[in-house]
């Protein structure tokens, strides 16, 4: 009989969002469209949360009339290892959290096929281990953003600049991987210079963050954050560049995404509406993901990937709560004080739990992860843990700001309801329950990260010992 856990659950949750978008694009009721988004992205987190505890378990993976892969490709381009099994959960439970919050106004302007295809294209690319294979799922993933700008009726071309030279560079760079693989001469290290600034440029390190900032403004927001708040420019990055990159490229990263840390950290202090705070909210605490990541030791390492999932979590909430204020009073300027805390008491507790959460505050999943990638930097270079310290009081300060601007002040005389859903009050509380449960039970989060980043370090060592990296 076979085991139930060596099912084809990754495959499962990779196909259930694809086929559902065809299946739901043949609905012309937004609303039927939507309660069936709902629908098929529970079941796609359940698919993942299934094959995320079947590795943990150390299941046997799917044979005979169960391979799939094996029956359609001869081989297996997509599994789950110590670094991805822990991500897909995450991401599809962003993508449900959307669709349930996703109110009757807000649902005609959802485009839930392409939600749908987004969450596929998106799990696909997380679950995939060939190179090749998953630069052709993160190029096919930033076609619907361009589908979103123009039906949205706003212009694509920033977008379709930066992404066109982030798949261009990533197609360049790994061309001359095989080379590197066969032992080329020192000076072919340069050949990592494509997928180096690929990499940067997807993450948005400044100067190439101008992208982001254009896609959130422009983008509906629930779109908006759900290509950004995955990070998928650091899967990218640990998937193609750390385990080959010389010592010289990883500085560079990390100095490069030190300084954009810093900068996007003191842009958002100052930002005069919402939406921006959030890009470079954003921008900061993806680049200090980067920092740690270019430390390359493992307490740093396990600190930045626990720091990334916290972060996909809190960021994720936090642009989800200002999508439900957006819905409510239109956009956000934070010019003056809004007052909103009365008529959502429930929104501002989340929004202040979410963002003080990315900013690792005591009690939540961020905390935990800030202490080690602090002490990871400090221990590694005195000048690289002051800038991770100062971004992380920046971005603190931008966050109080938001909150004091949005919440606090005379309450506003709004003559509609504002008061928080039944369906966004569940998103709110599952958040809040992730968040704080990391935080306070952090040992379980902190253990898998710490076998994803040894696995890390070791392949990059074996690369080093074989010549790929001089």
């Amino acid at each position: 009989m076979t085991d139930p856990l060596s099912m084809p659950w990754l495959e499962a949750a990779i196909a259930t969002p694809l086929v559902g978008s065809l299946a739901v694009g043949r609905l012309r009721d937004p609303y039927r469209a939507g309660r069936w988004g709902v629908r098929l992205t529970g079941l796609t987190m359940a698919f993942a949360v299934v094959a995320g505890f079947a590795f943990a378990s150390g299941a046997p993976r799917p044979t005979g009339a169960w391979d799939v892969q094996g029956r359609l490709f001869g081989a297996r381009p997509f599994a789950l290892d110590e670094l991805n099994a822990p991500l897909l959960p995450v991401v599809a439970l962003l993508y449900v959290l959307t669709a349930v919050a996703t109110g009757r106004i807000k649902m005609r302007r959802l485009s839930v096929p392409w939600l749908l295809a987004s969450e596929g294209l998106q799990l696909a690319a997380f679950g995939c281990t060939e190179p090749w294979v998953l630069i052709g799922l993160l190029a096919a993933g930033t076609v619907p953003p361009v589908v979103e700008l123009v039906t949205a009726g706003r212009t694509p071309r920033v977008y379709l600049l930066h992404m066109g030279l982030f798949v261009g560079l990533l197609i360049l760079g790994w061309s001359f991987v095989p080379r590197l693989a066969e032992g080329a001469r020192p000076e072919t290290s340069w050949a990592v210079v494509p997928l180096l600034l690929a990499v940067l440029l997807r993450c948005g390190v400044v100067p190439a963050h101008c992208w982001i900032t254009d896609w959130i403004e422009h983008a509906t927001f629930g779109r908006g954050v759900l290509f950004v708040a995955p990070l998928t420019g650091v899967y990218a990055a640990i998937r193609l560049v750390i385990p080959m990159a010389p010592d010289w490229a990883l500085e560079t990263i990390g100095w490069v995404s030190l300084g954009t840390a810093v900068y996007a950290a003191g842009m958002a202090t100052i930002q005069r509406e919402a939406r921006r705070f959030f890009a470079f909210l954003f921008l900061s605490h993806a680049s200090l993901v980067l920092v740690g990541l270019e430390l390359h030791t493992g307490i740093s390492l396990t600190g930045s990937l626990w720091l990334w999932s916290s972060v996909v979590l809190s960021l994720g909430g936090l642009g989800l709560t200002l999508r439900a204020l957006e819905a409510r009073v239109g956009r956000l300027p934070m010019t003056h004080h809004l007052g909103l805390y009365d008529h959502s008491p429930a929104l501002a507790v989340c929004f202040l739990l979410t963002g003080l959460a990315s900013v690792g505050f005591p009690g939540t999943a961020g905390y935990v992860a800030a202490e080690m990638l602090v002490g990871g930097a400090v221990e590694a270079n005195l000048l690289v843990g002051l800038g991770v310290v100062a971004a992380a009081a920046l971005n603190g300060i931008a966050v109080l700001r938001a909150y004091f601007l949005l919440f606090a002040g005379p309450p506003n005389g709004a003559s509609v309801p504002l008061g928080i859903t039944f369906r966004e009050r569940f998103a709110v509380l599952t958040l809040t329950a992730l968040i704080v449960g990391g935080g306070l039970v952090p040992q379980p989060g902190v253990a898998s990260w710490h076998r994803a980043a040894e696995r890390i370090l070791q392949e990059r060592e074996v690369h080093l010992t074989s010549g790929g990296a001089r």
